[in-house]
């Protein structure tokens, strides 16, 4: 199992650091690539094939603001599940980079999840559907936090 955290830019890494280091709690490895479906969408294209001819188990995280292009293009094309995670340091941003993730259209399953935290977990989860252990640390997880409330 892996998680491709797929980024449309590097001033998105922040968000993406939060999304692996949750990740890592669970043992569930990741890696980031940087590519920008607006500025070299042939490159997002290679990314996909690549991503899909590999038979790891994966799930794919996109983390981009602004119009995002690249959830859209990478969920459209890719036979791994697609979450998305658009960051925001500010309501204006949170309003404007939430309506391009969710307004897809047909074909195109993006899921989107606004917490970086969320948004690992949501992929633990799907790993968790055929992995036994992984499964057991969820519901770890679980237990801990109903025991706080």
């Amino acid at each position: 199992m892996h998680v491709t955290l797929l980024l449309g830019s590097t001033s998105d890494m922040d968000t993406a650091d939060k999304i692996a280091a949750a990740l890592q709690e669970y043992g569930v490895p990741s890696d980031v690539v940087v590519a920008s479906a607006h500025k070299v969408p042939e490159k997002v294209a290679d990314i996909i094939k690549e991503l899909n001819a590999d038979p790891t188990p994966r799930v794919i995280i996109t983390v981009v603001g602004m119009s995002n292009g690249l959830g859209g293009v990478a969920a459209a094309s890719s036979v791994h599940p697609v979450l998305n995670c658009p960051p925001f340091k500010s309501l204006e941003e949170y309003m404007v980079d939430l309506h391009s993730s969710l307004r897809m259209p047909s074909d195109v399953p993006l899921l989107t999840v606004l917490n970086p935290k969320n948004a690992a977990l949501a992929a633990v989860k799907i790993f968790a559907l055929s992995d036994e252990g992984l499964r057991e640390k969820v519901r770890e997880r679980i237990t801990k936090v109903k025991a706080e409330y």
